[in-house]
């Protein structure tokens, strides 16, 4: 996880197209530029940064269910909670799941744990549009078969 970059992922260990559903993990890092400000001498990975890593893990799962011929964009966040607080060195577990698409949206429901521990979820809304260059479709594609390569 480099939170100054939003690379908030870093191993997708499975992705089961048929039930749509990613699992992700990442570790919050021991320093990062991020905790300098929040919150200097106890530093905690910020909410919004939170509710990021589960856009991240749901784009990814629908960009997987559609061949990565388009980008999801993020578009609206519904009935999100931050239950609990992470810090340095945490591991986290994502998991995202696609409750439905069509029309050019995509609609899921994702949250993060920690040792089994609810930390956070949340409904997300993504718009789905063409890429806006092959440049960045290639760059997605080579991070993420990086993050299901890492296993």
């Amino acid at each position: 996880m480099k939170l100054e970059y939003f690379q908030m992922i870093d191993k997708i260990p499975s992705v089961d197209l048929e039930a749509k559903v990613l699992n992700a993990t990442s570790t919050v890092p021991d320093e990062s530029p991020v905790f300098e400000g929040h919150f200097p001498g106890h530093p905690l990975v910020p909410g919004v940064l939170m509710i990021e890593t589960m856009a991240q893990a749901s784009g990814i799962l629908i960009m997987h269910t559609i061949n990565f011929e388009k980008i999801p964009l993020l578009a609206g966040v519904k009935e999100g909670k931050l239950r609990n607080f992470v810090g340095p060195k945490t591991n986290i577990e994502i998991k995202a799941e696609i409750e439905h698409e069509g029309s050019g949206f995509a609609v899921t429901k994702a949250e993060i744990r920690s040792e089994g521990k609810r930390i956070a979820n949340a409904q997300l809304t993504f718009t789905i549009m063409p890429f806006p260059s092959p440049d960045l479709q290639n760059t997605i594609k080579a991070q993420v078969a990086d993050m299901k390569t890492n296993v």
